[in-house]
């Protein structure tokens, strides 16, 4: 079960004005928290449909997709805590570097170096993984990503899916502020309640997939050409969609018939989690 303090940190990043209630499906619900072992081997799926009132940019996308890796290793108690306070507290932990006026000084004791290394492994790994997913989106439009928790990538243990399929890209001009679009899907995530039941897991492996053009040029992650979305496991999709009278729309929908030349790109590294 998710504690409550994973319910708060939720709960801090909701907006404070009243929004519509998500689009929740409820097939195999029951199933996304457990059951029998039969029920546990089929593929359990919900999803959190959030509809934005206008186009976002495509850096905003790119926010979106780290923010929900974020809270995902924090809910499925990847991270002992949320991101920022783990890179606040870690980085606090590092030996500060003796200035001038040091010299006579005693030089501070090496930290506990047993979790704080592992810290480190995973905050540089991570970091990396938000820098090459901005590189991405600043290559190509991306349609999807895929955060595969415990497991491989062709069989994990958990998906959750972001699709942006539906979204109007637009320039910084005309574009809704991003802020204001993360806290709405994080009310509509606190809202459909996705994460409450599900039984706290071990810690477990972290793999990133993005699809994007065949021909984007990115040379960071690795193209898998042949690779299918798993349809086993338990499956959590958040579609990201734009309303209203957006300019971007027409030709937004004039890209999704050419998904086709579209591929699937695997994060070169697995970033593994760890308990305190």
């Amino acid at each position: 079960m998710a504690g409550p303090g994973r319910q708060e940190r939720a709960a801090d990043l909701l907006q404070t004005e009243p929004a519509e209630a998500p689009t929740v499906t409820p097939e195999l619900a029951a199933g996304w928290g457990g059951g029998s072992s039969a029920a546990a081997a089929a593929f359990h799926c919900r999803s959190v449909s959030v509809v934005f009132p206008g186009p976002v940019t495509q850096q905003g996308c790119c926010h979106f997709a780290c923010e929900l890796l974020k809270h995902v290793l924090y809910q499925r108690h990847q991270l002992p805590l949320p991101y920022e306070q783990l890179v606040y507290f870690c980085r606090r932990a590092l030996p500060r570097q003796p200035q001038d006026g040091d010299a006579v000084k005693k030089l501070p004791h090496p930290p506990d170096l047993g979790s704080s290394r592992k810290c480190q492994q995973l905050l540089i790994d991570l970091e990396g993984v938000f820098w090459h997913l901005e590189a991405i989106f600043n290559l190509t439009l991306v349609p999807r990503v895929l955060i595969l928790v415990g497991g491989n990538a062709m069989s994990p243990k958990e998906l959750y899916e972001i699709n942006l399929e539906g979204i109007s890209i637009g320039n910084a001009e005309e574009s809704l502020q991003t802020p204001s679009c993360v806290r709405k899907l994080f009310h509509s995530l606190f809202l459909a309640d996705v994460f409450s039941e599900l039984q706290a897991v071990p810690v477990m492996g972290t793999i990133v997939m993005v699809q994007g053009h065949r021909d984007c040029g990115i040379d960071w992650f690795r193209p898998k050409l042949n690779y299918k979305v798993p349809t086993r496991g338990r499956k959590l999709t958040v579609n990201l969609s734009c309303g209203g009278n957006s300019s971007t729309n027409s030709s937004q929908q004039g890209v999704t018939s050419v998904w086709d030349n579209y591929i699937w790109f695997q994060a070169p590294v697995t970033v593994k989690g760890f308990h305190e």
